[in-house]
């Protein structure tokens, strides 16, 4: 029954974070508001929104191992996992903005997040004011001068939708993201307690793969149209987020104590490995490009994280 919840809500969720990124897409070409800014704001915010969603569900109900599992799986799962079916499916090249500008925040965002924690255990409030602060100031710098960086995440044909048409996705996508978060939540603590397996594991790995769900969806159709639509760029940009957007507003909300020290000792450790490991990733063996080896090299790690997490607990 449990694992039928987690099916549920995941479904859920996913149709959420669609409905909600065509009504967010629609209503932004109405105000004919510029597609770069729709991309780098409005499509990552409701791309992003399962993740936000059961975050902030999971926290305020005092399973705050399932908010930071899940940023932190999601996060190794973008890389490990959806990263490297995409590459190995077809080689990508990689733009310069990744070691200039990318990768360093990705990994500044990390560290950030590491600090915060690692002391204490939790993440206050004022430090999510960081957080979200960092992410304004990224935004406005990739606004201002890094415009040509960004991979816009949603269709060159988007129709214009009638107003109604516009508040229905609002209405339904919130209904399915409220609605999915709480199945989701109430079987992966319902499997964590049947198995009698920590929240932390059910957050790093089936509540993580399940929201990055979207993540792979998308990467795995771009592959198959031939298009680039989904870039390392991309993906990168999502974890900069998560931590960012999403671990910062749900402490903003409410301070997040870690209760699973494994979180601290293993976890968090896996996610700063495998963001550093892309960079000398990109140059060797051929420079600026991702194939199918280096995609075996991720899959190959994000197996070895799986199989540790779950079984050397």
């Amino acid at each position: 029954m449990n694992l039928i919840l987690v099916a549920v809500g995941l479904v859920l969720l996913i149709f959420g974070g669609h409905w909600l990124l065509k009504s967010a897409v629609g209503f932004s070409l109405r105000l004919n508001i510029p597609k770069i800014i729709i991309g780098m704001t409005i499509v990552s915010f409701a791309t992003s929104a399962p993740e936000l969603i059961v975050s902030i569900k999971a926290a305020l109900e005092n399973h705050a191992d399932i908010a930071f599992g899940n940023v932190i799986g999601s996060n190794i799962a973008n890389l490990g996992f959806v990263l490297a079916i995409t590459i190995i499916l077809s080689t990508i090249s990689v733009e310069k903005s990744f070691y200039r500008t990318d990768w360093p925040v990705m990994m500044l965002s990390s560290i950030l997040l590491y600090g915060f924690i690692i002391s204490d255990g939790t993440l206050q409030s004022y430090e999510g004011v960081i957080l979200v602060t960092f992410l304004i100031i990224f935004l406005v710098y990739l606004l201002k001068f890094q415009k040509t960086a960004v991979v816009e995440e949603f269709d060159e044909d988007a129709e214009y939708l009638p107003i109604y048409k516009i508040f229905l996705y609002l209405l339904i996508g919130g209904v399915a993201l409220w609605g999915g978060s709480e199945l989701l939540i109430k079987g992966a603590v319902g499997m964590a307690k049947f198995y009698n397996v920590s929240e932390r594991i059910i957050g790093v790995t089936i509540v993580s793969i399940g929201t990055s769900i979207p993540e792979l969806a998308a990467s795995v159709i771009a592959v198959l149209k031939k298009e680039k639509a989904i870039s390392l760029g991309n993906l990168i940009g999502s974890n900069i987020f998560n931590i960012l957007a999403v671990l910062g507003i749900t402490s903003i909300i409410t301070p997040i104590k870690v209760v699973d020290t494994g979180l601290l000792t293993n976890d968090i450790y896996w996610m700063l490995g495998i963001a550093f490991i892309i960079l000398p990733l990109n140059f060797l063996p051929v420079k600026m490009k991702l194939s199918w080896k280096e995609g075996i090299v991720l899959l190959l790690g994000y197996i070895l994280f799986i199989v540790t997490t779950i079984f050397f607990k």
